[in-house]
């Protein structure tokens, strides 16, 4: 991260939040999640993998599940709904226009014994800040002036910005998880194992035993007071898959009580079929798209024959021969739907500006606006693309999805694609590195807010470290960010997707429903696939 560029160009960024009204006064908390431990243990399936277990060093669904299940938030939504409410904390309110005032709960403490107080709220947030790790949140803190300690319960956020419509929501993503400042260091990260160790867990789980990406044991702790108040199950463990294939086979054979992402398209439509389990669908928000490193993109500023122009002039090509309907049938079965926007649909705000801007007009491709845009900047075909996807993060179909782009590209006869794939672990690194030219990325939303598919990509020092910047798309993304009136912020956030429809500095291709299998006896799965994008094992239970 820039942190230079973070600091001043985005001063007024933020994401994914809800109204503010909704982020004010006390909280209930207790007994979100219905009767007390004891139900039995439950097993989660996923082959989705942890990064890292440490806050400041991820921002990345398979981490934030499992830091969701440990961590404490001083805001969380409640199952079953996307407000964000009170959790850890007794009440959370604007007190000025730039002062957001957070009071603790009394009596707080982490697994390990040590108190839980403000100073711990403070060095949480400061430290994801001050780390900035690529791989980390701290892009959404860029509204964050600082961070003062009142007393050991009172806490209180300055922000650069006022009016900030998200900053009550980043609280309760991926930079706010609370952690013991007694535990972790403040100018590096930390590893798994003596996360583990070192016990700083004060959410609704502890971790008993783990072993990453293979197996995660998780325990009741009898001293969370947030929002979701005891499990409904006495433990639950998270069970890691290599093969989606081995994942179906587990939740049918009841070996797993739930199989959450990813399974194949094909997985689903087989296990509807399936008396034994039940396939549940939540509320849509996930979005597949390319994105194109500006630097070493073909005609990318670092590369050998640098031209703007003609580097657009690809980028726009593409967009023009990309079958995005053929892509979601052939390989989704229509699991998933065609996305012509960075915000996808149901969204506040949401448009569809690639629909008009490239292809026929109407979400097919055309062949002969994409030989126009070659030759109006002199670009002479086929242009070598080196396309990297991932092969288990994204699900086992990302295989079929990208050879059906490769497919498309090489076909018109203006592309040459070299395809290549990477395990997530590698590939969550390497891509901040500059090492994919073109590549697949998906985004699963923290909160269900617009601005949560603008601000982490499109201003100065993004999450994708992809290199693009226009004044004009910070300025919009900026000004949505502070806009109190919803019909006008609608507007905004509507003249922001255009601009970056025509950068095009990331290339949306398909919008999907959340989806999870379970046994027949499970309950409570339905009340984690709401709106606020969250997996809480703690409402499941058999």
């Amino acid at each position: 991260m820039n942190k230079k560029a973070l600091q001043s160009a985005i001063a007024l960024a933020g994401v994914s939040a809800f109204a503010l009204t909704a982020c004010t006064g006390p909280s209930g908390g207790g007994t979100a999640t219905g009767s007390a431990a004891g139900g039995g243990t439950i097993t989660y399936g996923t082959t989705d993998k942890v990064v890292t277990l440490d806050p400041a060093g991820s921002y990345d669904a398979g981490s934030f599940m499992v830091m969701n299940q440990i961590y404490p938030f001083l805001l969380n939504a409640k199952p079953g709904t996307a407000d964000s409410t009170p959790d850890i904390a007794e009440s959370a309110s604007f007190t000025s226009p730039t002062e957001y005032t957070v009071k603790l709960k009394p009596g707080l403490k982490f697994a390990n014994g040590h108190a839980l107080t403000s100073s711990d709220v403070k060095f949480s947030i400061d430290r994801v800040v001050s780390i900035a790790d690529d791989n980390g949140p701290a892009s959404l803190l860029g509204n964050l002036d600082s961070v003062t300690v009142k007393d050991d319960t009172t806490v209180v956020f300055k922000l650069k910005a006022g009016n900030d419509q998200v900053f009550p929501g980043v609280l309760a993503a991926n930079a706010g998880p609370i952690i013991d400042e007694e535990v972790f260091p403040a100018d590096k990260l930390m590893t798994d194992d003596e996360i583990v160790k070192g016990k700083p867990f004060a959410g609704p789980y502890t971790i008993e035993s783990y072993k990453k990406n293979e197996l995660v044991g998780l325990k009741v702790n009898p001293d969370y007071q947030g929002l979701l108040g005891k499990p409904a199950n006495g433990g639950a463990t998270i069970k890691y898959y290599a093969d989606s294939n081995n994942l179906k086979l587990d939740v049918q054979q009841g070996n797993i009580d739930v199989a959450g992402r990813s399974l194949t398209a094909t997985d689903a439509a087989d296990l509807e079929k399936d008396s034994n389990v039940k396939v549940h669908k939540g509320p849509g928000g996930e979005l597949r798209y390319i994105v194109f490193n500006f630097d070493t993109m073909p005609f990318g500023a670092k590369s050998a024959d640098a031209d703007p122009k003609k580097a657009l002039a690809v980028r726009q090509a593409m967009a023009h021969v990309i079958d995005r309907d053929a892509i979601a049938s052939q390989v989704y079965k229509d699991t998933y739907v065609p996305a012509y926007s960075v915000v996808p649909d149901g969204f506040v705000g949401a448009i569809q500006p690639l629909k008009e801007m490239y292809g026929d007009g109407s979400g097919k491709p055309s062949l002969d606006k994409a030989k126009q845009v070659f030759a109006d900047a002199g670009v002479t075909a086929p242009v070598t693309i080196k396309l990297q996807y991932n092969p288990d993060h994204y699900g086992k179909s990302s295989g079929d999805e990208y050879a059906m782009v490769k497919e498309q590209l090489e076909k018109t006869g203006l592309f040459k694609v070299d395809l290549q794939s990477t395990e997530w672990v590698t590939y969550s690194k390497d891509r901040t590195a500059d090492a994919y030219p073109v590549y697949q990325l998906g985004w699963f939303p923290d909160y269900s807010d617009a601005d949560n598919y603008l601000t982490p990509f499109f201003v100065p020092g993004n999450f994708l470290k992809n290199h693009y910047e226009n004044p004009a798309v910070t300025d919009l993304i900026s000004k949505q960010l502070t806009t109190v009136d919803k019909a006008e912020r609608e507007k905004v956030i509507g003249e922001a997707q255009t601009a970056v429809a025509k950068d095009l500095s990331t290339l949306p291709l398909l919008q999907g429903a959340q989806l999870m299998v379970a046994g027949k006896d499970v309950k409570g799965v339905d009340q984690t696939l709401d709106a606020s994008f969250k997996t809480r094992l703690g409402v499941i239970s058999k």
